[in-house]
């Protein structure tokens, strides 16, 4: 009867047999399609690899090598977005070649650029089309936050690369304005295997756009008394945007003064929102196991921005700390002459700002009618047209606006150049910020005078998705409209001809980081 019954049960007809042989069917199926897909996407990878003998010094050429749609070189802060970016490093190293990722806590992108451009151009001399071909097609992704994303943009400007590749941001930061500002996004990415791969898609599915970079000088007297070298009282960022004090062979330089250049991509900003700014880059400095959540770390600057008392500034902070109690502001337009610009006597913090992105992707500027805009003598804000915006802030309220769709700062010029001249008064510092790295700047105590100039420096080429804020003057598609409402670490020395080769590429002073930096200290 047992036999029976089971005979019956394992009968063709049974449904039990069916499930399992329909079950058996499917599993087969989906490990066939598992196939599939796994060939299909190492395929997608192929076009983004390069091969060993155009990274590896000194190895052998590989003549049957496939040519690349979009080849990249992707470098990687392993020490932003806490655990992230070690684990985006792994993930991009899984699926790339591996010598096509750098982290840049081992190797520093200009070195990486000028040894892969030296060898790029030996490689078209001797007739390597290939080499010629990933070349024009070379891209590159830059993961971590604001800080990291400019150090690369600014090695790339100062390079002087002979085709200098556009880049992708990742963001990885607290902020990510860069990236927000191209259509990136400003929350920290997916590190496993499908996230990556969808990135770079995007990737090469994005479209050019070029953005202005700024040149920053400040200079002061040399005290008659004391140090001659105010670098470490001044407690400067250590970042790609840090002063560095120029040559006494350089054009810049003046006798009786000392003089730092530096550069900026997104804004330069003085006054309240740098001074929470500092706060929060101290209290990080000292507790870094603290700040490894981007959450966590956004909550942390809003508290600190309510212990500052910027919330009642009117009773909490001294007029002296207002702008035009610190600083006479000049601005020339256009190529033109140096004109005074009035700053209003409310107005606490200063924002001088390239791209439409700032605290987290605010914009300060807003986005002002066509009639506005002509009755002022404004353009739109294009991020290629040599003018930066500059605006103003009366308190946190004031900052605050912002948050609301049509919200805006105090309009107060647009520049193509800015002048800061800090005279003796009441107040014996105030705060700066570039780029998100902030300072606490020392002010006059004597007949002395800080000057802060910034200047149009260049451009680069920057990679935008379907969502990309920024509009570019060169861009149909971009126009404002008339109704939009108002209101490596190698420490070898060089050979001679390494130097020759460097010289080609640019020196990147502008943008160079100290020896010694720590990139542990970078957003």
């Amino acid at each position: 009867m047992r036999k029976l019954d089971l005979r019956n049960s394992l009968s063709p007809r049974s449904g039990r047999l069916r499930d399992l042989r329909d079950s058996f069917r499917h599993l087969v199926s989906r490990s066939h399609e598992s196939v599939a897909d796994d060939v299909t996407s190492e395929s997608v990878l192929k076009d983004f690899c390069i091969p060993d003998y155009i990274l590896v010094p000194g190895s052998e050429v590989d003549n049957e090598s496939h040519l690349p749609s979009c080849p990249v070189i992707v470098f990687i802060n392993s020490k932003s977005g806490g655990q992230l970016g070690g684990e985006l490093l792994v993930t991009y190293r899984t699926l790339l070649n591996k010598n096509q990722v750098i982290d840049l806590g081992e190797k520093t992108p200009d070195k990486v650029l000028h040894q892969i451009y030296a060898t790029l151009q030996t490689l078209k001399n001797n007739g390597d089309e290939l080499a010629a071909e990933i070349e024009k097609r070379l891209r590159i992704i830059v993961a971590g936050g604001d800080g990291t994303a400019g150090w690369l943009l600014g090695v790339v400007c100062d390079l002087k690369l002979p085709q200098p590749p556009p880049i992708a941001t990742v963001p990885l930061g607290t902020g990510n304005n860069l990236p927000f500002s191209f259509g990136w996004g400003k929350k920290n990415p997916g590190t496993d295997r499908l996230s990556v791969e969808s990135f770079l898609k995007q990737v090469k599915a994005a479209r050019e756009i070029k953005i202005d970079s700024w040149h920053i000088i400040m200079r002061m007297k040399r005290p008659k008394e004391g140090s001659c070298d105010p670098v470490a009282p001044l407690e400067l960022p250590h970042s790609l945007h840090a002063f560095h004090r120029v040559s006494e062979s350089d054009s810049l330089n003046m006798e009786g003064y000392h003089t730092f250049r530096g550069g900026f991509w997104n804004y330069f900003s003085m006054g309240m929102d740098a001074q929470v700014s500092y706060a929060f880059h101290s209290e990080r400095k000292l507790h870094p196991e603290k700040f490894k959540n981007q959450l966590v770390n956004q909550s942390t600057y809003l508290k600190l921005g309510c212990t500052q008392g910027w919330f009642c500034a009117s009773l909490l902070h001294p007029s002296s700390r207002n702008i035009a109690q610190l600083t006479r502001v000049k601005v020339m337009k256009s190529k033109g002459q140096w004109e005074d610009l009035s700053i209003p006597s409310s107005i606490r913090s200063i924002v001088c700002l390239n791209l439409p992105s700032f605290s987290g992707g605010l914009n300060p500027w807003g986005k002002p009618n066509g009639k506005k805009l002509r009755y002022r003598d404004l353009t739109p804000p294009y991020v290629d047209d040599s003018l930066i915006e500059v605006v103003g802030f009366r308190n946190a309220w004031h900052g605050l606006v912002l948050l609301a769709p049509n919200g805006h700062g105090t309009r107060l010029a647009q520049a193509s150049r800015i002048r800061f001249e800090f005279r003796k008064g009441e107040a014996d510092h105030t705060f700066m910020r570039i780029d998100g790295e902030p300072w606490k700047q020392p002010l006059p105590v004597d007949d002395d005078t800080v000057v802060v100039e910034i200047s149009n420096h260049g451009q680069v080429t920057m990679l935008a998705t379907a969502s990309c804020r920024s509009r570019s003057i060169h861009d149909p598609a971009s126009p404002i409209n008339d109704n939009d409402d108002e209101d490596d670490t190698d420490e070898e020395d060089e050979s001679a001809e390494d130097c020759e080769e460097r010289r080609k590429f640019g020196a990147a002073d502008t943008f160079r980081f100290p020896d010694d930096f720590d990139i542990s200290q970078l957003s």
